[in-house]
């Protein structure tokens, strides 16, 4: 159960901040949504950092969508697991990468489900979302592999993950 209540699903005002975030959901508001909206002005800049995040980036979105997974199950966001795996798997990910990556350390070893490219920002986005600090061994496997340009966004996205999946479970937000 959220700690703090929702706002209502048919909220209206203010009118142009909840057009955008629907705009960008589709049509609706989701349970963040509705969370983040009992601030307007965190709802506000929150909708425009996340849409640059989900859909301006180069980074292969199935890279992408690998890390905002992980970063769930590693924070016990649930909520932002079942949003992002079947965005994972229209980027091109598998049924079998989606559940290997409940085990996020197994996933790292597992070369038959994962590539080096993709074992690479399993390593990033694990010792970025557990101790912050990235040794150089696992920051060069990335950028063995990435451009800069790609591997500034994926320490962005990670980073971003981390900050959306800590809201979501301080707050109690509920799956919809």
């Amino acid at each position: 159960m959220s700690r703090i209540p929702y706002v209502p699903a048919d909220l209206s005002e203010p009118a142009e901040l909840v057009a955008a975030i629907r705009a960008r959901r589709g049509g609706r508001l989701l349970n963040l949504d509705r969370m983040l909206l009992n601030s307007p002005a965190l709802a506000a800049g929150w909708n425009g950092y996340l849409r640059a995040v989900r859909g301006d980036l180069t980074l292969d979105p199935k890279l992408r969508e690998l890390a905002m997974c992980v970063v769930a199950v590693i924070n016990g966001a649930e909520y932002e697991f079942t949003q992002h795996a079947p965005h994972f798997l229209k980027a091109g990910g598998s049924q079998a990468q989606v559940a290997a990556m409940r085990d996020p350390d197994a996933a790292l070893r597992d070369t038959r489900v994962f590539d080096d490219t993709e074992r690479a920002a399993l390593g990033l986005t694990i010792e970025m979302t557990r101790t912050v600090a990235v040794s150089d061994a696992t920051f060069e496997a990335v950028r063995a592999r990435l451009s800069n340009q790609h591997c500034v966004e994926l320490v962005g996205v990670i980073a971003t993950y981390n900050m959306v999946s800590r809201f979501l479970v301080a707050l109690g937000v509920e799956p919809e």
